[in-house]
């Protein structure tokens, strides 16, 4: 996630994805429960809406995001996985709201951070916010199946299970505390559970420079028969932050 709606993992990042060494009430306060949009998600990532039907995706890590909820409307059969799983649903639910004042507090402060093109004003982002929140809560009590707990590198589910993988605000976002082997290990598990396709979007790190991660796991995707397409997408709130990687299986 951005910068301001991560502030509370600044020192370490145990959330999405990262088990905490400590008990499980320490572990949930270094997490800042805070997702996007079914919208957002087809912007950042670049998707056919259309296109979603009938196919099984992975999103990894699924936070508090809404994509899960709103691709099954679609007809997709989607799958939302995340450490914060592990944890009831309206306690997450209620965190949600408070990590949710505090980042739009930070946002306010850090204004110059952000393009005002995607969101109007700082309410509007958190109209958005809070509309990602509850729809994920609710999805979640009616549908607790889709929303699996997970801690990278390693994923419970099967080789090839899913045609798409998305991975959004996780990988490359942290790679000032996520070194290149974190980076590698669990883009390796995303390839084993993924059938066609992996997308990973941002490509830039929380101050908006992309780091040599990039690169790296480029490389690696292609010495695994990866291909791998940088595009632009028309979704760009954190500073340039504008370009989803789009890693596509090689036919033998």
């Amino acid at each position: 996630m951005s910068e301001a709606e991560n502030r509370k993992v600044q020192e370490q990042i145990q959330g999405h994805g990262i088990r905490a060494e400590n008990d499980a009430d320490s572990r949930l306060e270094r997490i800042v429960f805070i997702g996007r949009t079914f919208e957002e998600y087809i912007r950042m990532f670049n998707l056919d809406e259309r296109a979603l039907s009938g196919r099984k995706i992975l999103d990894c890590p699924g936070g508090a995001c809404s994509f899960a909820a709103g691709a099954n409307k679609h007809g997709s059969d989607v799958i939302a996985a995340d450490i914060v799983y592990y944890h009831d649903t309206e306690m997450l639910y209620r965190k949600g709201i408070g990590d949710i004042i505090h980042a739009m507090e930070h946002v306010e402060t850090e204004k110059k951070r952000y393009l005002w093109t995607e969101f109007q004003s700082v309410e509007e982002l958190r109209t958005e916010r809070i509309k990602a929140l509850e729809t994920c809560a609710r999805d979640m009590r009616l549908h607790p199946e889709r929303y699996i707990p997970v801690t990278l590198p390693v994923l419970p589910f099967e080789d090839g299970q899913f045609d798409m993988t998305l991975s959004a605000h996780f990988l490359f976002t942290y790679a000032d505390r996520l070194d290149a082997d974190f980076h590698l290990r669990t883009l390796r598990e995303l390839f084993r559970v993924t059938r066609h396709e992996v997308r990973i979007f941002p490509l830039v790190d929380q101050s908006g420079r992309q780091p040599e991660h990039v690169d790296i796991l480029i490389c690696y995707a292609r010495i695994q028969g990866w291909e791998p397409d940088i595009q632009a997408v028309p979704y760009h709130f954190q500073r340039n932050a504008n370009h989803v990687l789009v890693l596509r299986k090689t036919e033998k």
